[in-house]
């Protein structure tokens, strides 16, 4: 089992390579404590030096929103190798504000220096979840991709898209955050594969020649020219293999609008091409999903609403130590009646 950083000496002695490539903590660095708060590390010394770091204690974790309960997998891998009990909502499940989400039972020195880390583990999964199974939510029977991982740091994408498909999300493009969740990743090609090839059609052909047979033939119709003579050039060239067009109209040019929607539509269908489908990126919100599937797009890329959506803020209390109910001002002491909670650990 890691070792745990446990008093300010070993802190003050930390050093760090200047010579590290990346600046976010591996694994053994959060195992180890490194990204706790210092104050923890101060109250495991001063509790160890009393000889009350072995104090029996029942510990909760509720959410300050409502949401989706999720990240648990990584939370109990956190706690892994500790003489606790755990108790947990099952992951999926809904929450509400000062909901228990997860109680912990045992030597409060067995997990007390690990709560900043933990609570972040659910704070910033929950809210991914929540913000997939919203905008899933609204877009009904539509497939829905999380385009998110340029959006946040790269040691964190993997984590938020893979709570974006257990939120919801039908498929995630960061290679990582799929396959943590036993998916494929899912995404066609950018505007870059456009702009070098210098037009839309031959890039098109190129992707059909050099791609596999199960990458789909979902292409980008706004990098040179009007999008609906885009979607009409590409349907005929194609020959019956365009499975789809990608509208990712920047701001800069109105975005993506319905009027715009369904005059591809409508073109697409009187060419005989209504086996196009009509797939929509960029800007998506919970208020203009909607509209834009009513103006017939059918399917969605959401990248910033989920990756930018705020963490579900987590609590931990103290509610029992040596088996005696207690609480800080303005909570009630003892465990808190939650018979949705079940043993995890």
């Amino acid at each position: 089992m890691t070792k745990q950083i446990e008093t300010m000496a070993e802190v003050a002695a930390l050093t760090v390579d200047e010579n590290r490539l990346f600046y976010s903590a591996t694994h053994d660095e959060i195992a180890q404590g490194l990204t706790t708060d210092i104050y923890f590390v101060k109250t495991m010394e001063i509790l160890k030096a009393k000889g009350l770091d072995d104090t029996i204690v029942c510990a909760e974790i509720f959410g300050r929103k409502d949401g989706i309960f999720y990240g648990l997998d990584e939370a109990l891998n956190l706690l892994k190798g500790k003489d606790i009990s755990v108790w947990a909502l099952p992951e999926g499940s809904e929450m509400h504000p000062k909901d228990v989400v997860m109680r912990i039972e045992g030597k409060y020195g067995e997990f007390g220096l690990l709560e900043a880390p933990l609570l972040g583990i659910l704070a910033s999964s929950c809210g991914w979840a929540t913000a997939a199974r919203k905008i899933k939510e609204a877009a009904g029977d539509s497939p829905i991709t999380c385009f998110g991982a340029r959006h946040v740091h790269p040691a964190v994408a993997p984590v938020m898209e893979r709570a974006a498909l257990a939120g919801g999300a039908d498929g995630a493009s960061c290679i990582l955050g799929a396959k943590l969740f036993g998916r494929e990743p899912a995404g066609t090609a950018p505007h870059a594969l456009v702009l070098v090839m210098g037009d839309t059609v031959e890039a098109a052909k190129a992707y059909d020649e050099v791609m596999p047979p199960s990458a789909p033939r979902l292409i980008l119709v706004d990098t040179f020219k009007d999008e609906a003579e885009e979607s009409l050039r590409l349907a005929e060239a194609m020959e019956g293999k365009l499975q789809g067009i990608r509208l990712d109209t920047p701001s800069e040019r109105g975005g993506v609008r319905p009027e715009l929607i369904k005059e591809i539509r409508a073109r697409l269908d009187q060419a005989g091409f209504n086996y196009v489908k009509i797939f929509v990126s960029g800007g998506l919100t919970l208020e203009r999903l909607p509209i834009l599937k009513e103006a017939g797009a059918d399917a969605f890329g959401v990248g910033s609403f989920i990756s930018a959506a705020p963490p579900i803020d987590m609590t931990m209390d103290l509610k029992e130590v040596n088996g005696k109910p207690i609480a800080k001002r303005g909570r009630i002491p003892g465990k808190t009646d939650s018979p949705r909670l079940v043993k995890v650990m």
